[in-house]
């Protein structure tokens, strides 16, 4: 329980169903942070808001310290995936580490059956494949599918989503309706640990000095220079500081050389891409291509692909259409329909 409309809503409807509910909630970094962006998960003012829902429904509720295991799984890398030149997605990797493999331990050890979220998406068993199912919630602009591919069958066959046949105006009314008064609350969309959605006051606070470079074209011309390589993103235009004159956009990072290359936003489109550490959540490994409707980023729409197995995790993505600021470090994740089949992060 995050002290939100989502995970308080699936507490409460958990409740009404006659399930025996214990509320957790995580405290995963540091004070400077959270006092810099109160609205967060693991603020004092969320600390409150959990507090009061659990007291309204009638729960227990434990505040759980882990913050040295989300330093450790999360912050390190994303701090690591940067510094190598990639742009990380610690969402992805929380969900992974933390939010369920370190949330079914404490439950476990709380005696609970099961573990439940309130992100929407939906869980179904599947009779003929024998396998757990992970799909997109009913709410398709707030699905959160993408950022749940790591997942894998034990963990879904003890995981509900109360959430996943909702809207999100529904849950607002809900929450409204049942008297919790988190049900106007604003949601955030921004990384939680980041001080004031701020990278680069992130990095000062973790010491991460800068390493000076060059800006160039994909002729090696150089154009300006850089504070360090951490500062940028593929597909990124704003900040480059570099003469004014047609658009240029970070096409590539060289983290050996240590320079940032630039070009035109038609050099930004590729029509492939290699991903590793793939997870298939069904727990069915293709030994064949197979096509697939694929998701580079969360905020990107699907699109039509050929999966062709490599090995050890490995594949090779070919997009039926050129797609823009494919990003090293990021998810793509497979659909077959409303089916998530699984997801890597992209070389």
């Amino acid at each position: 329980m995050s002290g939100g409309a989502d995970s308080s809503v699936a507490a409460y409807l958990l409740v009404k169903e006659g399930y025996e509910v214990i509320g957790l909630t995580f405290d995963l970094f540091q004070s400077s942070c959270q006092d810099s962006n109160p609205r967060t998960c693991c603020s004092l003012a969320a600390f409150e808001d959990v507090r009061d829902v659990a007291e309204k429904l009638g729960i227990s509720h434990y505040i759980i310290n882990l913050k040295e295991e989300f330093e450790r799984e999360v912050i390190n890398y994303f701090i690591k995936e940067y510094l190598n030149g990639k742009t990380p997605n610690p969402c992805v990797k929380c969900n992974e580490k933390i939010k369920f493999a370190t949330l079914l331990n404490k439950a476990k050890e709380l005696g609970a059956d099961y573990i439940a979220t309130g992100h929407y998406a939906k869980v179904e068993y599947d009779k003929s494949r024998e396998s757990y199912l992970l799909k997109k919630g009913t709410d398709l602009k707030k699905d959160q599918s993408y950022v749940l591919f790591c997942l894998n069958q034990n963990i879904l066959s003890k995981t509900i989503f109360p959430l996943g046949n909702l809207k999100k105006e529904e849950i607002r009314k809900i929450a409204k309706e049942s008297g919790l008064l988190i049900h106007n609350k604003p949601e955030s969309q921004e990384i939680c640990f980041i001080p004031s959605n701020d990278l680069r006051i992130f990095f000062k606070i973790n010491k991460i000095s800068d390493k000076l470079g060059h800006i160039m074209d994909k002729n090696g011309k150089i154009l300006g220079s850089h504070s360090g390589i951490h500062c940028f993103t593929i597909g990124q235009r704003r900040g480059l500081g570099i003469a004014k004159g047609k658009p240029l956009y970070v096409i590539k990072i060289d983290q050996d050389k240590n320079i940032v290359i630039v070009g035109e936003k038609k050099e930004l489109l590729k029509n492939e891409l290699t991903a590793s550490n793939v997870s298939w959540v069904t727990g069915s490994i293709p030994n064949k291509p197979i096509t697939v409707k694929a998701k580079i980023r969360y905020t990107h729409n699907e699109t039509l692909a050929l999966i062709i197995p490599i090995f050890n995790k490995k594949v090779k993505v070919k997009f039926s259409d050129p797609q823009q600021a494919i990003t090293p470090g990021q998810a793509i994740v497979f659909y077959k329909n409303d089916v998530l089949l699984g997801g890597g992060w992209i070389d």
